[in-house]
């Protein structure tokens, strides 16, 4: 029951939020509900303060929460399936090298920048911190959150070309991220001499090109279960099986899942969608798929929320978030102007592009839940908490002018969202 009532409270917190939202804020749904669960979790902090029980237990449950488990092993799968199911797969096979080269050149060279750049400031502000940690933080802050993005960019009306690039990216990069973040967690943990080239390879490969051939093989069998029937309610329930059993079957084989999910939900939703699914069970899929991915989404941008009712972030991690934010941003620009720009022959951009992929890259659920996994051991405090200031920037901030900046620099097509066959 304590399970039943932690989610039924998230549930009733998320309908509320998304009621007043769309009411009265009329906000993008994400940065609706993160607004009002920021603004929610400070007032329960001045309250908790004055003893008030109800918050006193509140802050109880979400402190029990393990939000890295939540997101990473739950959460993150199905979010990315239904994100990459109405991905134009033509579309992506054209941007197929740049986006590969932002995914993999991108993660690494950002990681390198941030952590780098934060080892040298810290010390200004009396917290000088080990190089290891450092790059820590580069890596779990560096991939831009599909689940943010994907949700920001229905709404900005962005140029196909460019929205391919910046989705693409940003539904592959985490896979990179998280190999980079076990790998330099295994060097804190084992120490240098057990962290071999030889060890990260094999890690590597496990993790990323084994959720990938996992997800291939996964979703060309659903595909093949889905041209082989026509019944909505059973397809529709194999799209879920999917996605269920396919992350547990990850997380046994130690491979990436929500790489494994992403790929498996490109191919469901290119082949699946044209040859193998009815009218009917493509209107009963998407609509099931949209509704769920709301529901997530909500729940989401809730726990990112509420877990200020937790965090400690005195004044010194503030301003040294603030100055983390310059540096994520700088190191965004440079991590994709140099690959990009070795193969300015090949896909050609400009600066207007560039300012759009820096800007429109969002941090969010993946970099929070990376740096909640850190132990006790590390400076986590601190870590979480500069964490926190660049992820709820780049939401609010980021997520809120990204769609003015879009229509300023020219680059919206003013034509409305729409996933591929919806005209069917």
């Amino acid at each position: 029951m304590e399970l039943y009532n932690t989610l039924a409270l998230l549930i009733v917190i998320a309908a509320v939020f998304g009621y007043v939202n769309h009411r009265f804020l009329k906000l993008p749904g994400a940065i609706g509900l993160m607004i009002l669960a920021l603004v929610s979790s400070l007032l329960a902090i001045g309250l908790g303060k004055l003893g008030v029980s109800w918050v006193l237990a509140a802050g109880q449950i979400v402190r029990g929460l393990d939000f890295h488990v939540v997101l990473m092993q739950v959460m993150l799968s199905f979010l990315l399936f239904a994100g990459s199911l109405h991905v134009d797969v033509r579309a992506l096979g054209k941007e197929g090298v740049a986006v590969g080269v932002m995914a993999t050149a991108d993660t690494l060279l950002s990681t390198a920048l941030v952590g780098t750049a934060l080892y040298y400031l810290l010390p200004l502000f009396g917290l000088p911190t080990d190089f290891i940690y450092c790059l820590l933080f580069g890596a779990l802050i560096s991939p831009t959150d599909p689940i943010a993005v994907l949700g920001i960019l229905k709404a900005a009306r962005i140029d196909k070309r460019l929205e391919i690039r910046i989705v693409g990216e940003s539904l592959f990069n985490d896979g990179i991220a998280v190999v980079v973040f076990v790998s330099l967690f295994q060097i804190v943990q084992f120490g240098a001499e057990q962290a071999t080239a030889a060890v990260i390879g094999r890690l590597f490969l496990v993790e990323a090109v084994g959720g990938i051939a996992l997800g291939a093989a996964l979703g060309y069998a659903t595909y093949l279960a889905l041209r082989s029937i026509d019944h909505y309610q059973v397809e529709v329930m194999i799209t879920l099986a999917l996605v269920m059993g396919g992350t547990a079957l990850a997380t046994q084989l130690h491979t990436s899942g929500p790489l494994a999910m992403v790929v498996a939900g490109l191919i469901v939703g290119h082949k699946g969608r044209q040859l193998g699914m009815s009218d009917l069970t493509r209107e009963y899929l998407d609509k099931f798929w949209e509704l769920l991915d709301e529901i997530l989404n909500a729940i989401l941008f809730v726990l990112i929320g509420l877990e200020m009712l937790v965090l400690d972030i005195n004044r010194t991690t503030l301003l040294v978030g603030l100055v983390a934010i310059v540096l994520v941003l700088v190191a965004r620009w440079m991590s994709v102007g140099v690959p990009l720009g070795l193969l300015r022959r090949y896909y050609p951009f400009d600066r207007q592009t560039l300012r759009v992929l820096t800007w429109g890259g969002l941090r969010g659920g993946i970099s929070v839940a990376l740096a909640l996994s850190l132990p006790e051991s590390m400076p986590r405090d601190l870590l979480v908490g500069v964490t926190y200031v660049v992820v709820i920037f780049s939401i609010i901030v980021q997520g809120l002018s990204i769609g003015p900046l879009v229509k300023k620099l020219g680059l919206s097509t003013g034509e409305p969202f729409a996933p591929p066959d919806a005209a069917h």
